[in-house]
Parts: C-alpha cells; structure tokens; sequence
C-alpha cells in the first residue's frame, strides 16, 4: 500500500536559484533526514544509501521529467519503492514555493506503523525546512543542471 505525501513550502530566493540547487541531488545529504549518499550516475539516474527506521536501504531512481524552472519527477526502478514530483512556483522575483508530492511504499511492520502516524511526512516537512534554510543561509546555489528530461530522453 503506497502512501502519497504531499508538502510545500516558501523560499526566499529566486526561481532559478532554487530550481538550480535542488538539481545538485549530491547534496541531498546535507538537508534531507536519513540520506547518507546520492550519486548521480548519468543525467537521469541516481543511486541512493539511507537509513530508514534504522535500516540501511539502497536504491535507484530514474528522472522521468524534468523542465528548468518548472518541475522534476522521478520513480525508483530497484530498492525501496517510491515515486514524486517537485515543482517550483514563482511567487515573487525573490520568493519561490517548492510543492514536493511523493508516494512512498512502506515495506516493514515498523516503517507501516511510522507511516500510519505520519512519520514520513513529518520528515518531508522537515526536509523542506532544511533545503529552505540551506539555500536562504548561502545566498546563492552550490551549482546547477539546466537540460531537460522527458521520458528517459536528455536535452541539453
């Protein structure tokens, strides 16, 4: 049974800023809970080391979609299941909402009963507040990716 997660959240940065760094998925690590690694294998798959319910979990995740300034949507294709969108909203030229969906498939008794009292959305909110602090405290992105992906398929 998946479960669908569905935050958002303001930051005070521009579009592309914000777009930019969430592109730079190797610092995942640095504001998302339990995410120990992300490697970006090639422009549309990455492999991914976390610690969930204090398990250890490994998996792979391919970028279906994926337009500058607009939005990213991605689905695992080995490991723990789980799929979403980001999609990114200028509100202001210095105000940006990142809309984040995701269905996530809890697998164990402990990750089902976590699920069930909204454990995972609580991480994604706090996620959230990480990546807003992040980009708000630097000022400016650490880097950025601007090609597009549709359907597996890469324009620069």
């Amino acid at each position: 049974m998946q479960k669908a997660i569905e935050k958002s959240i303001e930051v005070a940065a521009p579009l592309r800023a914000v777009y930019n760094q969430w592109t730079q998925f190797e610092e995942f690590p640095r504001f998302m809970e339990g995410v120990e690694e992300v490697r970006q294998l090639d422009d549309t798959h990455l492999h991914w080391r976390a610690k969930v319910a204090g398990k250890d979990l490994e998996w792979d995740a391919e970028i279906v979609e994926q337009v500058p300034d607009q939005g990213i949507s991605w689905r695992s294709i080995s490991g723990k299941g789980n799929a979403g969108r980001v999609r990114f909203d200028k509100i202001d030229e210095a105000h940006t909402r990142v809309l984040l969906a995701m269905e996530v498939e809890p697998e164990t008794v402990v990750e089902k009963a976590g699920t069930f009292v909204g454990v995972p959305a609580h991480s994604v909110s706090g996620d959230l507040k990480r990546f807003k602090e992040f980009i708000e405290s630097r000022g400016m992105e650490t880097g950025a990716w601007r090609g597009e992906a549709h359907g597996g398929r890469v324009r620069q």
